[in-house]
């Protein structure tokens, strides 16, 4: 086994990409990439037949993340691993993306516990009919989109609230924002905001920010597919019921794109979300944990 510290280098980064791409294809569960340059990312790696059959890594204080190869599985490479990262004592606990047999009895052997679960939910797009969901808006708001350039430090000052106990989403920052809208991916016209109107009941200043629903389109996936990337109600605003009609709009502007279904991520204890998004259709499909 080997020990690669941050940043990593290029050809060591193409390899690592090549196996999450295997991985990928036989359990549909792995990131498009390995962390990019960050200098706080350390890997293990093992290889088999001069090939990278396993990587792991920890990137800072966030769990780490452990894939084998589908050609090199069942040959003790997943226990190597996560031995190396338990060895390594952040304490932050280890990824199982689908939470399949083989890694939940890996950690039940390795005595791990789950400490956090994360469902993808799923629903079809057709069930819509081409019939809009009903976007109803509390007296005195209204749903307008992003504007780049003006509404950063707005959408960021909600974001910071909603999700201050968020271990990834409270943390966004204007240069992590940055880099979001530098994707090929983003689209303002898919991220909308509930703002205050003139006529507002609580007397705040007109278009200020109490929500917002961040849409994202994955064209890399065959065929396309959309996701509630994600949406947040700041908990300061005496306006509630924001939720939903967030919630609509961005699955109308989804559905309008022609895409066939639309999944989102939530955390397994957060009830209010669940119910708003079951109250949409949305089923779960797969469960990511956390195992420390």
């Amino acid at each position: 086994m080997e020990s690669i510290g941050g940043p990593w280098p290029p050809a060591f980064a193409a390899e690592v990409t090549d196996l999450l791409a295997r991985v990928r294809l036989a359990d549909g569960r792995a990131p498009d990439d390995p962390p990019a340059g960050a200098t706080e990312v350390t890997a293990h790696a093992v290889r088999r037949d001069g090939h990278l059959a396993g990587i792991a890594w920890r990137d800072g204080t966030d769990p780490s993340e452990l894939y084998v190869d589908p050609e090199y599985r069942r040959r003790g490479i997943g226990r190597a691993l996560a031995s190396a990262l338990i060895g390594d004592g952040s304490g932050a606990g280890i990824w199982a993306h689908g939470t399949f047999t083989a890694a939940a009895g890996l950690a039940a052997e390795l005595h791990l516990e789950p400490v956090r679960e994360l469902l993808q939910l799923r629903r079809d797009l057709y069930a819509d009919s081409g019939d809009p969901q009903p976007v109803e808006m509390p007296a005195g708001t209204a749903i307008r989109t992003f504007v780049p350039g003006r509404d950063e430090a707005a959408f960021l000052g909600v974001n910071a609230r909603a999700f201050a106990w968020h271990p990834e989403q409270g943390r966004l920052d204007e240069a992590g924002l940055a880099a979001e809208m530098a994707q090929d991916w983003f689209d303002p016209a898919g991220f909308f905001l509930a703002v205050t109107t003139a006529d507002n009941p609580i007397g705040a200043p007109a278009d200020t920010v109490l929500g917002f629903h961040w849409t994202k389109i994955h064209r890399e996936t065959a065929p396309p597919i959309g996701e509630v990337y994600v949406i947040g109600v700041d908990p300061d605003s005496p306006i509630r019921r924001l939720g939903a009609p967030l919630t609509a709009a961005g699955l109308n502007h989804l559905a309008a794109a022609g895409l066939p279904a639309v999944m989102l991520y939530v955390e397994a204890d957060n009830r209010p979300a669940l119910l708003l998004y079951r109250r949409y259709g949305f089923t779960t499909a797969a469960t990511d944990t956390v195992f420390a």
